[in-house]
């Protein structure tokens, strides 16, 4: 699927850095008082129980901290950057709920853009150098055997109600992770890896993992955190009935009143005044738009572009080739007022293309899987529909250290496939030309659902399949129905993809157990024992080395069962964008590396905005943007 659309797991950040710098980092903190209401600051709490003064004796206590410096500036948004305006922005499609956790929380727009600007996790992650830095603790202690965790809690935090961020909060956001009845289990397979979080006082917080496994830090660092004082008189079905369109108070930058949501057309995310850590040096120059305005267009990509030429959207990410040649050279453009460019980072790719549901007939059949990715000429289409814009992926990990080179790039080979469709028994045609298969007759014939504005890249595949015999039946729904089929594992072949994260979960996709559960990221019902081997050597692992030899085998065992026939890859984004915007000199994040970067760390520029409605009027020109935007891969050229 274009643009990651389904699952996007939690944002992680680098594990290999557990130590932070020299020893003046462990001396110090910056308090963020000064933007707390003088009456509600907590002096009752010792400095040796988290309270103020924590800061003094954090070294002696084992704990670690990342102080922000001079150096660090560029890379945590502009000191230029000014707060105001409203972002508008359409999506494609109304997420399912509004909720970060629990069923149907798992779409882009739920943790891309809510989670991200509502919610905090307990540490964050360095744009440029991946370090953990502060984020709702402060301070955190790795004891010597990697199985006890602690955070200090900055006693600064506020939720967007007043109250304060407590232990309490990471103990209840657990036990809600825990609980079955929100129906996603990956987050029991994730969080279960952990005994009961304990408050050991007010801003303390403690953690034992079960097992010792490299990635523990991290997924605990990373929890998004939710308020005690709310899901304490919540069990995980009322959470779910009573939150699927009603908002938690918010920890982060943002929050959204409930009076602005539109269910199926809008939600507005609005800017707190009062957010906590405003003057926070990781993040005073993010988080710039007053209001940030969701808007729908379901399923309708032209109409979605055609708004965006008309001014009622501020910036576009073109997915098609075919509107980024063909179709974007009308008078914005042409005048300067639209900036057209593409975005080079670091980010990993993902995988995307034919999901296969293994656990139903055709696709049970590993012969089926290989003639479909045979007949799929991926080579013609990229030439004749897609301008020979894109490669071809032939991994869950194109592009990065963890593909496996070896893989099998399944090129096209229309003979091969029909000698594999013989093996397979299919060797006959009926009157209408399909495949009927030896022995009971059966056409070869499958349903792919998907939302109307992908029937230009399905139907040039349908017509491939077609002169084989092979009879694909196209049906289409809308975007949500296509992810509830799927969640339910009711479905024969899917149009999806995963989004790349930096160090590969391949445990939420791949083992073994979730194949036959439903609402988790294995929808393929993928199982190998060699897999699950590798999976329990890989969280245990703390050698990056072995790790990266580990995932190629992975990537090497999921090529040969083929769950998925790839589609094709590009290395960077595609957007236009109103001239209105400032933004640092790197666009996008070196790591996250796509649009949803103009969420954090753009602004609306005054000057710019007076100089194009001028412009406008006038029919004056403005100047182009250069095409290619390459500061991080000249930034990795200067550092290596």
């Amino acid at each position: 699927m274009k643009n990651k659309q389904f699952k996007i797991l939690i944002f992680i950040f680098s594990i290999l850095i557990v130590s932070c710098g020299g020893d003046e980092k462990k001396n110090k903190q910056i308090s963020f008082a000064k933007n707390i209401d003088p009456t509600s600051i907590d002096n009752s709490t010792s400095a040796q129980n988290g309270g103020y003064g924590f800061e003094k004796m954090a070294e002696e206590l084992g704990y670690e901290t990342y102080i922000w410096s001079e150096k660090d500036g560029t890379f945590f948004g502009d000191p230029n950057a000014v707060k105001g305006g409203t972002l508008q922005y359409i999506h494609s499609n109304f997420p399912r709920t509004l909720r970060t956790i629990g069923q149907n929380s798992s779409q882009m727009i739920n943790s891309r853009i809510i989670e991200r600007l509502c919610y905090e996790s307990l540490l964050g992650q360095h744009p440029a150098t991946l370090d953990f830095i502060p984020s709702l603790a402060t301070h955190w202690y790795i004891s010597e055997d990697k199985k006890v965790f602690k955070y200090r809690i900055n006693p600064d935090a506020r939720w967007s109600d007043g109250k304060p961020i407590i232990a309490d909060d990471i103990v209840a956001t657990w036990d809600l992770r825990m609980d079955e009845t929100i129906l996603m289990p990956s987050e029991q397979l994730s969080f279960g890896k952990f005994e009961r979080p304990v408050a050991e006082s007010k801003y303390i917080v403690s953690v034992k993992a079960k097992t010792v496994n490299w990635r523990n830090f991290l997924y605990f660092s990373a929890m998004s955190i939710l308020p005690n004082h709310i899901l304490k008189d919540l069990d995980g079905t009322a959470y779910l009935e009573e939150y699927a369109f009603s908002m938690f108070t918010s920890s982060g930058p943002y929050f959204i009143p409930e009076n602005k949501i539109r269910n199926q057309e809008s939600f507005i995310l609005e800017r707190r005044l009062d957010y906590w850590a405003k003057n926070d040096p990781f993040s005073k120059h993010m988080f710039n738009f007053d209001k940030i305005k969701v808007s729908v267009v379901k399923d309708n990509t032209a109409l979605e572009y055609e708004k965006f030429k008309k001014g009622e959207q501020d910036f576009y990410t073109v997915s098609q080739a075919r509107i980024w040649v063909e179709e974007t050279e009308y008078e914005s453009i042409e005048m300067g007022w639209v900036k057209k460019q593409r975005v080079f980072s670091e980010r990993p790719a993902g995988t995307s293309g034919y999901f296969f549901n293994m656990r139903k007939w055709p696709f049970d059949d590993k012969r089926i899987r290989y003639a479909f990715t045979y007949l799929y000429d991926r080579v013609k289409l990229n030439r004749e529909m897609y301008y020979n814009e894109y490669g071809y992926m032939n991994s869950m990990y194109a592009g990065t250290i963890y593909q496996n080179l070896k893989n099998n790039p399944f090129l096209p080979d229309a003979e091969k496939a029909v000698s594999l469709l013989k093996e397979a028994g299919f060797t006959n045609r009926n009157i209408d030309g399909w495949l009927t298969h030896e022995e009971s007759g059966r056409v070869l014939s499958f349903e792919l659902s998907l939302p109307k504005t992908y029937e230009y890249m399905a139907t040039p595949v349908q017509q491939m399949l077609k002169e084989y015999g092979l009879d694909m039946q196209i049906k289409f729904v809308d975007y949500n129905t296509m992810i509830k089929n799927v969640n339910e594992r009711n479905y024969q072949v899917a149009m999806l993809g995963y989004g790349g994260l930096i160090y590969p979960n391949p445990e939420t996709s791949l083992k073994s157990e979730l194949a036959d559960q439903n609402d988790n990221n294995n929808v393929w019902g993928f199982k190998s024992d060699r897999v699950d081997e590798l999976l329990q050597e890989y969280d245990t692992c703390f050698d990056q080395k072995r790790r990266i030899e580990i995932i190629q085998e992975i990537d090497g065992i999921f090529s040969d069962v083929h769950p998925t026939a790839w589609s094709i890859v590009r290395n960077y984004q595609r957007i236009l964008y109103w001239d209105k915007f400032g933004f640092p000199d790197w666009m996008f994040t070196r790591y996250q590396g796509d649009f949803w970067d103009v969420f954090r760390y753009w602004w609306m520029d005054e000057n710019k905005i007076e100089q194009l409605v001028k412009a406008k009027s006038s029919g004056e020109k403005l100047p182009k943007a250069e095409m290619d935007m390459k500061f991080w891969p000249e930034y990795l050229e200067r550092h290596n």
